[in-house]
């Protein structure tokens, strides 16, 4: 709902095991959440917040993708009326699993 809100074109596809999905697109398994997404040749992994996905495709930096890991209160679709969001860093990595951050939130 979150990138649709935000005009992004979504095609979900719902699959039994994403594990050969993520192998395939060298998501780190640390980095490993609920969902993953492929945007213009970049793996967008977890609750990434469509700002940050628009500012990965303008800067086209040489990543495999990035992530949020895990499912932080206050992100994109864990928002909590009356709960204060959790920080949170959006993770970028390449192909050989090495990361760094992409932003803090």
């Amino acid at each position: 709902m979150h990138l649709r809100s935000q005009g992004f074109p979504v095609k979900t596809v719902d699959l039994d095991a994403l594990g050969p999905v993520k192998r395939k697109h060298a998501v780190p398994d640390a980095l490993a959440s609920c969902h993953t997404a492929l945007v213009e040749g970049y793996v967008v992994e977890g609750h990434v917040p469509a700002d940050l996905i628009v500012r990965l495709l303008r800067e086209r930096p040489r990543i495999a993708g990035i992530a949020v890991p895990g499912m932080p209160l206050g992100s994109p679709g864990m928002e909590s009326p009356g709960q204060a969001p959790e920080p949170y860093q959006v993770l970028a990595f390449d192909r050989s699993g090495r990361t760094s951050v992409f932003a803090r939130r």
